[in-house]
């Protein structure tokens, strides 16, 4: 079962991934994304059709016409389509995917320690939750 909008899966439990996709929600004022905890139901059912490990997964995952995309792919896919000059990021996709990732994975490699984490999954409020797949 795959969406027809793209689909952003984040790490739910990580408040950096929490806070990037509460700052996509704001920025997405065309309501192009639909999003999803890698914890969930959704990830569990979706992600094995992409030979993704969600045991091994500590990357941002962006499904979008049938395409995967992680890691500063995934992230850079996401920017092009936010309102205001976010877009304009997309140019960093001509640097090396391996220097992207080496960049992204510094800081996925820390999240926890810099930013922390939460117990549980965030919640979205009421108004969001169409936005959200279990």
């Amino acid at each position: 079962m795959i969406s027809k909008n793209p689909v952003i899966f984040f790490d739910g439990v990580c408040n950096l991934c929490n806070a990037s996709v509460q700052f996509a929600i704001k920025r997405d004022k065309e309501n192009i994304f639909r999003f999803t905890a890698l914890q969930g139901e959704y990830a569990k059912k979706t992600l094995p059709q992409f030979n993704i490990d969600l045991n091994k997964i500590d990357s941002i995952v962006l499904v979008e016409n049938k395409e995967l995309y992680t890691k500063s792919s995934a992230a850079l896919r996401i920017a092009r389509k936010l309102n205001g000059l976010w877009p304009m990021l997309y140019i960093f996709i001509i640097i090396p995917k391996f220097i992207r990732d080496w960049v992204y994975d510094l800081i996925a490699k820390n999240r926890y320690k810099w930013w922390g984490r939460q117990e549980s999954c965030w919640v979205p409020t009421a108004e969001l939750r169409q936005k959200f797949y279990d």
